[in-house]
């Protein structure tokens, strides 16, 4: 392959790590702002937030992308591709997100809201100083799975021109004819940016489990630390 083609590839790499990086970015936050409505919320904004889950959920990250760039148009409003995939991925992936958030509010224990609630701890205080770092650790693993699951999905969103990995490495393909090698390349590509983004994950996962996975547990130490967390939760008020 000639320097040029090269070149081509790198800049479909960093198109895809793009794609990658604001997909995920609009995903978390759908996913803590629906998972946490849909746990603990009022009737009506769950109920909002299981329209969303259920209606993103069910559409193909390629449908969507097809609609954003060739149908929005229509209603008066010109998205570039780039940004047409990372709207498309980051809606379906925040759908999936959204449930691994929700499960984790669920899982964390009743008993800690109720002794978060003797210390008259406002509903947004026990979410935040007691609820969310225990269920911060339960949710980093399938939220890496999920990550993962976006970076792959980035590839099937070139059929709409975005210049990715993908996409560029056919362009380069058609012009060289070197099928094996540019596909080979396209699998160590993908590869060690899944790589790079699985070790960034477990390096978060450690640090959780180490800092913010210090919860109260059922023996002496527990009051103590859901006081010390009332009294942060004052101060911070």
């Amino acid at each position: 392959m000639t320097s040029g083609q090269i070149e081509l590839l790198l800049d479909g790499a960093l198109n895809t790590i793009y794609l990658t990086l604001g997909g995920s970015g609009l995903a978390l936050v759908l996913a803590l702002t629906v998972g946490i409505a849909r746990a603990r919320g009022n009737r009506v904004v769950r109920f909002l937030g299981a329209c969303y889950v259920e209606l993103f959920r069910g559409l193909p990250v390629l449908v969507l992308a097809f609609w954003f760039v060739f149908a929005l148009p229509a209603l008066g409003w010109q998205l570039a591709p780039l940004w047409a995939g990372m709207l498309a991925l980051g809606l379906n992936l925040g759908a999936y997100a959204a449930e691994v958030v929700r499960g984790a509010f669920t899982a964390v224990p009743r008993a800690q809201s109720e002794a978060a609630i003797a210390l008259n701890l406002s509903r947004w205080q026990r979410i935040r100083y007691v609820e969310f770092p225990q269920a911060f650790v339960a949710m980093l693993p399938p939220l890496g799975n999920n990550l993962i699951e976006l970076l792959k999905a980035s590839a099937a969103v070139s059929i709409v021109s975005i210049p990715d990995l993908t996409f560029n490495g056919q362009l380069v393909r058609m012009s060289s004819g070197e099928t094996t090698l540019v596909f080979t390349g396209l699998l160590f590509g993908y590869g060690a940016i899944a790589l790079v983004l699985t070790s960034f994950m477990r390096l978060l996962e450690r640090y959780a489990a180490r800092s913010l996975g210090r919860v109260p547990d059922s023996g002496g130490g527990g009051p103590k630390r859901l006081r010390r967390t009332a009294r942060r939760a004052e101060a911070a008020s």
